[in-house]
């Protein structure tokens, strides 16, 4: 098992915490860091004992949940949903392990789900643009990108990249994707897993993870459900849970006690998947702070997702902890940490990563 080599890693970290997303307006491309033979750079989540895998099943990086082992071998898509009321409800959503949240313009937000048994998939979306914050959380997934072109002057450089392996829909319009008759363009354009390996064919993307990937696996610790994670040190009540700064679809999760889930609400009413008709319902909710600005006249965002030190709040089982996160390069995996300097270790499920500005997050409210 390779990892990064410490003091190569030490020299990017102090000449990139500003690039990516960082302090400058345009993200900047990450030049490749030296490797060498040493030990992985994290700890894999601990197997409790009695807890055996079934027989062809392994556990999801995304949620720790038993999976088939091709189905964890295989790369997941990122894939960009359309968030806006006259596009929901959103198909397929529901499949995703690991869900992101943030403002776009207008403050809207974007979601975009990490996705790893897609194969299968015959809808999935709708799919929306680009933001090129978006495609450094993507990374750190090892994920194919999936989304409908972008605003050019903010996304072309960091697509452009050759560790970006993406799917724009305004090239694979027909193809990768296909249009709806329900509902008006551009809220009608849908992925399929078919036409997603149709995408990778014509690219000769790899299937296989990269092995930069393998070497910051695990992305998140984990405790099995059979061994619950309980906040306790510091901990608040965090039965409501409602994000800072979404304005438009004003978000909320209530937590179901008897399931142990958060349930999703937004626009007023459930938030359900149209594949299936039930509300999302998350295990952890990660709240995330971060310095967000606006670009341009037509409000474009830009958000520091490489950043150290920056505050949150980590919420499972009807509890709350704060927390602060660090990333420091664009394709590192972004780690929590709670207030004794410990990774967090989440529970075995869902995850929904709400991205909330700094000039925000005194407008979420836990409760």
């Amino acid at each position: 098992m390779k990892k990064l080599k410490v003091s190569m890693l030490l020299l990017m970290m102090a000449a990139t915490v500003l690039t990516g997303c960082g302090k400058d307006k345009e993200p900047a491309a990450q030049e490749e860091v030296t490797q060498e033979e040493v030990e992985p750079t994290a700890e894999p989540t601990e197997e409790v004992a009695g807890d055996e895998a079934p027989e062809g099943k392994v556990r999801s990086n995304l949620t720790y949940e038993w999976v088939d082992e091709e189905v964890a071998n295989t790369r997941p898509i990122a894939v960009m949903f359309n968030n806006i009321e006259v596009a929901c409800p959103q198909t397929s959503i529901s499949k995703a392990g690991v869900i992101y949240e943030c403002n776009v313009e207008g403050n809207l937000t974007r979601l975009m789900g990490i996705i790893e048994d897609w194969k299968g998939l015959e809808k999935i979306g709708s799919v929306r643009s680009c933001r090129d914050y978006y495609v450094y959380w993507a990374m750190e997934w090892d994920s194919i990108y999936c989304h409908f072109g972008g605003p050019a002057a903010y996304v072309t450089e960091v697509l452009s990249r050759d560790d970006v392996d993406n799917l724009d829909g305004t090239i694979l319009d027909g193809t990768v994707y296909y249009r709806s008759s329900d509902r008006k363009a551009p809220h009608n354009a849908y992925a399929s897993g078919e036409g997603i390996l149709k995408g990778v064919e014509k690219y000769d993307y790899s299937l296989e993870h990269t092995e930069r990937y393998q070497v910051l696996a695990p992305h998140y610790l984990f405790k099995p459900a059979s061994e619950q994670v309980e906040l306790t040190d510091g901990a608040s009540d965090a039965n409501k849970v409602t994000p800072g700064g979404y304005v438009v679809n004003k978000p909320w999760f209530e937590y179901n006690e008897e399931d142990g889930l958060y349930y999703r609400y937004q626009y007023g009413k459930e938030h359900i998947d149209d594949l299936d008709g039930e509300q999302l319902a998350v295990k952890n909710i990660i709240i995330q702070n971060a310095i967000g600005e606006s670009r341009d006249a037509k409000d474009y965002k830009f958000y520091h997702v490489v950043d150290e030190n920056k505050t949150g709040y980590y919420i499972t089982n009807g509890k709350a902890i704060e927390i602060t996160w660090n990333k420091y390069v664009d394709w590192d995996k972004t780690r929590y940490f709670d207030k004794n300097g410990n990774e967090i270790t989440l529970n075995e499920g869902k995850t929904w990563v709400c991205v909330v500005r700094e000039d925000a997050k005194e407008d979420t409210i836990i409760e």
